[in-house]
């Protein structure tokens, strides 16, 4: 299973290389120029009015909530996705991007509970286990969280399982990597970006700064998700601000 997007979403234009830059300076121009497109492109979208028709609406939403997230505006995006929801209560559970919201906004225990409908909706999809597991650490700690990790009957695709160990406690992170690695030439950049990813993130969340920032910028310089759809590419995103909260960027003053 993987998360895709039914809305409009906001799109990014990748950054031009500078082979004589620092991987530090890379990443600092990309997100000033990504800060200033999505700020205009979000300044440029219409809101939402009572005549609006709902399903315009609910994509106008959409599209505010990405743009939201973004930028690093977490409440205001779990506002805009919950709109979508109130607009069209079908697409609840499948909203794996209002539990994130959640999770970033500091609603965590919302997180948890929205990613337990999507469990609902697809049993089978590990990434929705990982993201209540962090739900429920940030709101009870890691041996609660621990204790309340979903039960999966069947595997999903790698390096999903791998990650899930990771929280098990039957893996280490290095463990997770070494396995991405591995990988055939075909599939090694998508694994590497969600095991990188997905260990930062927890190294985040276990105060592990050192390898938190390590694995997300790793995670960051993969060219992989940018260009593979917009589940990855919304996934790159998460770890592109959670490397900006460890290492604050500075701003335009736009």
């Amino acid at each position: 299973a993987t998360w895709s997007g039914s809305q409009a979403r906001a799109q990014d234009t990748p950054a031009s290389d500078t082979t004589k830059t620092s991987d530090a300076e890379k990443l600092q121009q990309l997100n000033l120029q990504l800060e200033n497109q999505f700020r205009t492109e979000l300044d440029l979208l219409p809101i939402p009015l009572a005549d609006t028709p709902a399903a315009t609406a609910v994509d106008q939403h959409s599209r505010r909530g990405d743009l939201q997230m973004y930028l690093g505006l977490f409440g205001e995006a779990e506002t805009s996705y919950r709109r979508m929801v109130e607009l069209d209560p079908a697409l609840d559970a499948s909203h794996w991007r209002l539990g994130i919201a959640c999770f970033f906004a500091d609603h965590p225990k919302a997180g948890a509970d929205q990613f337990e409908k999507y469990h609902s909706f697809d049993s089978v999809d590990r990434e929705t286990g990982i993201w209540r597991y962090f739900c429920h650490y940030r709101a009870s700690g890691k041996d609660i969280a621990r204790k309340q990790l979903l039960r999966y009957d069947k595997d999903d695709r790698p390096p999903f399982r791998e990650v899930y160990q990771l929280f098990q406690g039957t893996l280490t992170a290095e463990d997770v990597l070494k396995t991405a690695s591995a990988a055939s030439p075909a599939t090694r950049p998508q694994r590497l970006f969600y095991s990188q990813l997905y260990v930062g993130l927890n190294a985040s969340l276990e105060k592990d700064r050192t390898t938190a920032i390590k694995s997300l910028q790793q995670a960051t310089l993969n060219e992989w998700p940018r260009n593979a759809g917009y589940g990855p590419r919304y996934m790159w995103h998460i770890g592109r601000l959670e490397l900006n909260r460890l290492t604050p960027q500075p701003k335009t003053g736009n």
